[in-house]
């Protein structure tokens, strides 16, 4: 049944993350063609963002190491409608990769906290962003869009509650440099929805505006829906999910699973949010997925539409 609830969006664009943030949390390497297959599953159920690799040194992220071998697989997938096929990269040699194999959108994943960006970057924040600077500025002069990922936004596992002016002056900084888009990453899943509010607010007290903003929840604490949700009332429309509720993060143990892409549309769904997504389909995406690795899907929405007597 759909009961509107007012002040919502009418439309949200799902950034779906399942075949680059999930499967760079699986133990295993998941063939390129499989890969190749899933994104094409995906596009077809109606997702018009689908982050497809990252552009990483392989010896960091093994599970990707065959971004080159992939992308120039997934060509055709611009036939199936007018879907973006953004890559992670890091560096500039990573940007280089990307803009060889002819990446149209990349992003930059940089941290709130200082001890995640040592673990994950091997750079303190703002060597980090000194980093990004020639990588955003090529970019843009090539006419490629960028998206600033932020991580550890409401809670870090080493340093806990993270305070808001931190996490502003890193967005604010990303968003300098020249990103169109900024994400803003709960790690591991302790936002609560006062969070959430309290930060958006904080970020546009600062001048960046909340139509370049989308969020990232994990639901560690069962918590993303309810933080999307505040969101949402917020003015937010591009929310990051995954299919089958795959992923985590290989450098933050306690960061449990991305907020499942059929969660949020059957919620949506209901609240008459317009995705565009065709949710029998990107269930049946995920159970396929979920049989290539070999374990049943997290989300609740895929368990409850395939459960069986």
């Amino acid at each position: 049944m759909t009961v509107p609830l007012p002040g919502l969006p009418a439309r949200v664009r799902i950034h779906e993350v399942g075949a680059r943030d999930g499967l760079q949390n699986e133990a295993s390497v998941v063939p390129t063609e499989v890969k190749a297959q899933f994104i094409r599953r995906l596009a077809e159920a109606g997702l018009t963002t689908i982050e497809a690799t990252s552009f990483v040194h392989p010896k960091w992220v093994p599970q990707l190491a065959d971004a080159e071998q992939l992308f120039p697989l997934l060509g055709e997938i611009a036939d199936v409608g007018d879907v973006e096929l953004p890559v992670l990269v890091p560096n500039e040699r990573g940007l280089d990769r990307a803009l060889a194999l002819g990446a149209r959108r990349i992003a930059v994943f940089g941290s709130a906290t200082e001890t995640f960006a040592a673990r994950n970057l091997n750079r303190t924040v703002d060597e980090s962003l000194a980093m990004f600077e020639p990588v955003v500025a090529r970019a843009t002069a090539e006419g490629v869009g960028v998206r600033g990922y932020l991580s550890m936004c409401f809670g870090d596992p080493w340093e806990g509650a993270v305070p808001l002016g931190q996490v502003v002056r890193v967005a604010r900084a990303l968003m300098d440099l020249g990103c169109d888009e900024l994400s803003l990453g709960d790690t591991i899943g302790v936002a609560t929805p006062g969070q959430v509010v309290a930060l958006l607010a904080a970020l546009n007290d600062a001048g960046v505006p909340t139509a370049s903003i989308g969020v990232h929840f994990h639901d560690t604490y069962g918590q993303a829906l309810s933080n999307t949700l505040a969101a949402l009332q917020q003015g937010v429309t591009t929310v990051d999910a995954s299919a089958g509720g795959l992923g985590g993060c290989p450098y933050a143990k306690s960061a449990t699973g991305n907020l499942a892409t059929e969660d949020l549309v059957w919620m949506l769904d209901g609240l008459g949010v317009d995705t565009g997504v065709d949710l029998g389909a990107l269930t049946a995406t995920s159970v396929w997925m979920a049989e290539q690795l070999g374990r049943p899907s997290p989300s609740r929405t895929v368990r409850a539409l395939t459960h069986k007597e």
